[in-house]
């Protein structure tokens, strides 16, 4: 079996579970989520939904998350040493941010939304450019935005999400130029609910610094191979357009195989 036959059969099996109805496990935890969000002090809502705006814009206009040149040359199952080995080290750190916070307690467990938010932005960015897309370009990053939305969203939004990303490089001439056309606000109330209920905890006394330590590394490796299937579906839809000798001056196939 090829590389590209391997990764082809974890996409399918990926897309598959992302497009499966909601369980009934999955409906539960919604609305248990959603009764926890009711007992949570409105300022605390606030900081985190403030938190996550000031990142968005950062993210698509700021400068930060412009360092890494995309890669070029490389075969596909050279990128994907070098992403696994970007998310592996992100988890570590992302792990020893959280546990420090949670081991602050209340007030250093809410400056672990914002520094998480950015670990998770930065690795996106990382990744994109070693599969060798230029972050530079506003479409990708709206790109990693999806990827970012299709990871902690509730199954229905992350289905649609999944949607939007299909056949991306296709109809990437038809994306939004205005970034007021991004629905950012869905973006950051489906984040902040998703990771309420695994982060909450990282609040309490005496298990803050585990909870938050544990949270952050599964929240990241969870990322990460979003990440990786979204970069592949990509992959495999440029490749259809290459093998079927459709036009494709507005795209390049940027694997390197």
């Amino acid at each position: 079996m090829t590389y590209d036959q391997k990764i082809a059969s974890e996409l399918d099996f990926w897309r598959f579970k992302t497009l499966q109805k909601p369980s009934l496990f999955n409906k539960v935890t919604t609305k248990v989520q959603q009764k926890i969000n009711s007992y949570i002090p409105d300022k605390v809502h606030n900081a985190i939904t403030a938190a996550i705006k000031q990142m968005v814009k950062a993210v698509l206009f700021g400068s930060a998350f412009t360092t890494s040149k995309p890669l070029t040359d490389l075969t596909m199952m050279h990128r994907e040493a070098l992403v696994k080995q970007k998310i592996d080290n992100y988890k570590k750190t992302g792990a020893a941010e959280g546990g420090i916070t949670g081991a602050g307690g209340f007030l250093m467990s809410l400056a672990d939304f914002p520094i998480l938010l950015g670990i998770k932005m930065k690795m996106l960015f990382d990744i994109a450019a070693v599969y060798g897309y230029d972050v530079k370009d506003y479409r990708e990053r709206l790109y990693i935005l999806h990827i970012f939305q299709l990871a902690f969203s509730s199954k229905e939004e992350s289905q649609l999400v999944f949607q939007k990303m299909q056949d991306w490089d296709d109809k990437a001439h038809q994306l939004p130029t205005n970034i007021d056309e991004f629905d950012w606000l869905t973006f950051q109330q489906q984040y902040r609910d998703y990771i309420d209920l695994a982060k909450l905890a990282q609040m309490l006394p005496f298990v803050g610094a585990a909870v938050g330590a544990v949270a952050n590394y599964k929240l990241i490796e969870k990322l990460g191979k979003t990440a990786i299937m979204s970069y592949r579906m990509r992959y495999f839809s440029i490749q259809s357009i290459v093998l079927s000798h459709e036009p494709t001056q507005n795209y390049k196939l940027k694997t390197g195989d």
